[in-house]
This record gives structure tokens, C-alpha cells and sequence, in this order.
């Protein structure tokens, strides 16, 4: 790895030809805006976007990228010449990495890129937790499958560089986890327990199972949807991973490094992503993620329990930090024949606990709380309480909910009614975040970045591309920046 004396970031990315996969998403926006900031003359970024044809991949470009507030500083830097600099940078192509040369039907343009691309940077997926099954081994898997055999076709590529997760690693371990890759067929279950993860085997598995709930006329598409839900959440902790999301995702690193060849290939795994922490607009965030559904939960004085132990580590990181680290290792590793691994997270450099998130929520919904559909303030009184009350909670729900359903049987729906209906909506969605997000929540690791700290050591002090945690002071980023954000760009 080159030190910054030798290989300036910012000049590396002059006059590069770039393509980006999922472009309209909350990362690759913010990479694809620093991009353009700091490096004006970068020769080309093309953007694959889905859409039916070239015209709606512009349409989109306009209102998912360009449209967004995190292109103010860009706007005003340019002024009236924002969009012509715009649309000579940036060209929207419409396919879908579930499909072979990724779904680009212009085979001319198929060529063009094949000649002209000099990196990639793969961040298109699916990050829901309980996603269908068939459709995040499309996205996850194959998908990272179909760029790779692109990349593959790209004579004067220098990068491939592919978003995953640090959570790949599971949420059964304890310690430090290092930054390692993941074997292809390699599972998480040990001892007697263990097996051979056969992916060609679960995508045989989805393709059956979905001829049978097609089949199965008695199921509405809601009912297969459910179905296909559940078989992903049923193969991951068979395997070992909490949940459909990180399980594809293991899964789409095996193929990658299974695959890659002599590729030049960088893996950045991100803890959880939180919202800008200082340029170009701090607090900005698109998607409510993680730990931020417990918070507007308890805003909304709808979940007063806390799933998990208040003592166990947090790992949140700044979006700004993790595309200043794609673009660190870009450089880093260009051209280099082999494949790396970056964990960027802050739980060894710079951990926060739960109970000090929780202490923030309190201390910020107790002076600014959020308003009711009749306009009253929703007073905070209470910090969120420990996991065995939220276990108790849910027992509580249940036996109500039991209660209540014998009276509505018997009176024919007459008496209890809304009060059933409103209570069932409560314990399902409750016991759904319990299920989905306990795991993290009691989660014991702490991600090792040391091979981003020798990065950050080579590179010397680069304000303009921060990516180190430990400058993060916690109560200041979330109280002044991180919630306001929460508030403002997400729950209008």
C-alpha cells in the first residue's frame, strides 16, 4: 500500500471511467457526490440504475440522485452550470445486476463499458432483515456474481470494490473478530453441527419452493410472500446467521472470492451505517436503520422496553466515514492482484454501549418529544427499560390477546374488537423486532479494523477523507446531528 506522499486520493480519481451499481440507493449516493466534489474531473460515472429503458434511468437520475439535499453543496459550488457539469459526468444506464451483463440491453453500450472502465464499485443489495428468500439470493448473490463476470470482461479494470457487512461474521461470537475472508461452503454451525453450505443447492431449493407455492391455489400472494420469508430466515439460522440479509450477503462474498481470479478485489463490511457526520450535510440519511426503529419506537411512546443488554457494545459508523474508506481502499489496492478485507465499524476504536444510547434517546425525547396525531406532546418520562421487561411485555401481550380473542369468538366480534385488533398489531410487530434485532442487541463482538488503522497510519491526517471513529464524540454527533437528522429527513 502506497502512503499518501505517493498516491493522492483525490488525484487518483482524475480522469477514471467508474461504474456504480446500485446508484439510487443512500451509499452509493453519497460516494457518487463526494466523487464529483473532489474530484471534478473525473472522466466518467456511469450509474446503473433499474429501469425499463434509457429515458427512465435519467427520470430517475434526476429525482433519486440529483433531486436529493446532499447535492446542495454540489448545486452551489457550480451554480447555473450544476447541470450540464452534471449530465457530462454522470450517465444513467438502465439494467439490473440480477440479470447477465447486467441487465443492459444496448449492446453497444455493453462494449463501450467493457472497454472504458477502470473501476467498480458494487453497492447494490437488498438490506432488509427479513426479506423473500428468492429475492435477495437474486440481489445478494447472483447479483454480485453477474458484476463480477462484467468486471471480468473490463480489459483496463484496477478495482473491484464491493459493499458487504461486517455482520457476515454472525452475531454468535464474542471478542475481537478479524478481518477475514469467507470460504466458499463455509458455514458458521461447528462441532458436530456443522455442514457444507451449498449455494447452488439453496438456489435449487428456492426455485422448487416457489413452484409449489404457485401451485398451492389455496395461498394468496401475501401468504407466499410470508412463505418465502420465512424460508430465508429458516436457511440462515440453520446455517448460523441471524437473519436472510447477512446470510446472502456471507454468501455473495464466497462467490466473489471463490471467483474474483487474479481480480483486484476490495470487500469494505460497515457496521451499522448512521447518517452523515460532517460533510457535505451532516445529519443527512435516507432509511430509518437498526437502532434508529427502537428509537422512534420509544419517541412514539409505542415500545418503552429495551430487547437486549444495555452493557454490550453499539457499532455504529458515519456514512461520510465509510465512503471516505471506499475510496481510501480504492486507491490503496489498485491494481493489486489480491483480495482484501475492511471492517469499518468503531467497537474496538471507539465503542459506545447501549445504555449510553439509550441515556441520549431519554435525554433528547425528554426535552424535544415528538407529537401525537391530536397534536399533544408524547412526554418521555423513563428510560427504556432492560430485555426481561420486554420478554414480560410480550407474555403480557399474549395472554390478553388470548383473553380477548375467546371473547370475540364467543360474542361474534361484537364486544373488544378494535381493542383485539389494535393489540394483535402491537404484539406482532413487537415480537417481530425482537426477533429480528436481538441478536445484535446481545451481540458480544467487537470488529477489528486493523487493516483500516494501517491504512489510516499510511495515509497520514486527511481531513477531507476521515474515516477514523475515535474522532467521534457520541453525544454530541447524536444529540446535535444524528437525531435532528433522524427527524428531519425521515419523519416528516
Amino acid at each position: 500500500m502506497e502512503s499518501s506522499r505517493e498516491k493522492s486520493i483525490v488525484d487518483f480519481f482524475k480522469a477514471k471511467t467508474i461504474l456504480v451499481t446500485g446508484s439510487t440507493g443512500f451509499l452509493a449516493k453519497m460516494f457518487v457526490e463526494k466523487l464529483l466534489r473532489v474530484q471534478a474531473d473525473v472522466e466518467r460515472v456511469f450509474l446503473l440504475i433499474r429501469a425499463a429503458d434509457a429515458a427512465s434511468a435519467m427520470q430517475r437520475l434526476e429525482d433519486e440522485i440529483l433531486g436529493k439535499e446532499l447535492f446542495k453543496a454540489l448545486k452551489e459550488k457550480h451554480g447555473d452550470g450544476f447541470q450540464s457539469f452534471a449530465r457530462s459526468k454522470l450517465w444513467p444506464v438502465a439494467g439490473d445486476i440480477v440479470h447477465e451483463n447486467l441487465g443492459i440491453q444496448d449492446s453497444n453500450l455493453v462494449n463501450e463499458l467493457f472497454k472504458e472502465v477502470q473501476i467498480i464499485v458494487n453497492v447494490a443489495a437488498t438490506t432488509n432483515f427479513y426479506e423473500r428468500y428468492d429475492v435477495s439470493l437474486n440481489i445478494n448473490v447472483l447479483g454480485a456474481k453477474h458484476v463480477l463476470q462484467f468486471a471480468k470482461q473490463c480489459v483496463k479494470l484496477e478495482m473491484f470494490l464491493h459493499v458487504s457487512t461486517a455482520y457476515v461474521s454472525g452475531t454468535e461470537r464474542s471478542g475481537l473478530i478479524p478481518e477475514k475472508r469467507l470460504s466458499m461452503g463455509e458455514t458458521l454451525r461447528s462441532g458436530s453441527n456443522s455442514c457444507y453450505l451449498d449455494i447452488e443447492a439453496e438456489i435449487d431449493l428456492v426455485e422448487k419452493k416457489k413452484v409449489e407455492l404457485q401451485a398451492d391455489h389455496n395461498l394468496t400472494p401475501i401468504a407466499q410472500k410470508l412463505a418465502m420469508k420465512e424460508l430465508g430466515m429458516q436457511r440462515a439460522r440453520f446455517f448460523g446467521w441471524p437473519n436472510t440479509y447477512v446470510f446472502t450477503k456471507a454468501m455473495g462474498e464466497m462467490v466473489l472470492g471463490h471467483s474474483r481470479g487474479n481480480l483486484p478485489l476490495v470487500i469494505v463490511r460497515p457496521s451499522i451505517i448512521t447518517s452523515i457526520l460532517r460533510d457535505p450535510l451532516p445529519g443527512w440519511i435516507e432509511g430509518i436503520r437498526t437502532t434508529d426503529i427502537f428509537m422512534m419506537a420509544y419517541a412514539d411512546r409505542k415500545l418503552q422496553s429495551f430487547p437486549g443488554d444495555p452493557q454490550m457494545t453499539v457499532d455504529l459508523i458515519p456514512g461520510d466515514m465509510v465512503v471516505n474508506a471506499m475510496m481510501a481502499t480504492t486507491v490503496a489496492h489498485s491494481k493489486q492482484q489480491s483480495e482484501f478485507i475492511y471492517h469499518v465499524g468503531s467497537s474496538t476504536r471507539n465503542p459506545i454501549t447501549y445504555d449510553s444510547l439509550l441515556q441520549c434517546w431519554f435525554d433528547y425525547f425528554s426535552v424535544y418529544p415528538r407529537t401525537g396525531k391530536d397534536g399533544t406532546p408524547l412526554k418521555i418520562t423513563r428510560k427504556m427499560n432492560p430485555s426481561i421487561r420486554t420478554t414480560f411485555l410480550i407474555m403480557v401481550y399474549k395472554f390478553l390477546l388470548q383473553v380477548l380473542g375467546l371473547i370475540h369468538f364467543i360474542t361474534c366480534g361484537f364486544i373488544f374488537g378494535r381493542l383485539y385488533d389494535d393489540l394483535n398489531r402491537k404484539y406482532k410487530y413487537l415480537k417481530l423486532l425482537i426477533d429480528l434485532f436481538e441478536p445484535y442487541t446481545f451481540f458480544k463482538g467487537r470488529f477489528d479494523d486493523a487493516n483500516l488503522e494501517k491504512l489510516r497510519a499510511m495515509m497520514g491526517k486527511e481531513e477531507m477523507f476521515e474515516m477514523d471513529s475515535k474522532h467521534i464524540e457520541w453525544n454530541s454527533y447524536l444529540h446535535g446531528i444524528h437525531i435532528p437528522g433522524i427527524l428531519k429527513y425521515e419523519c416528516k
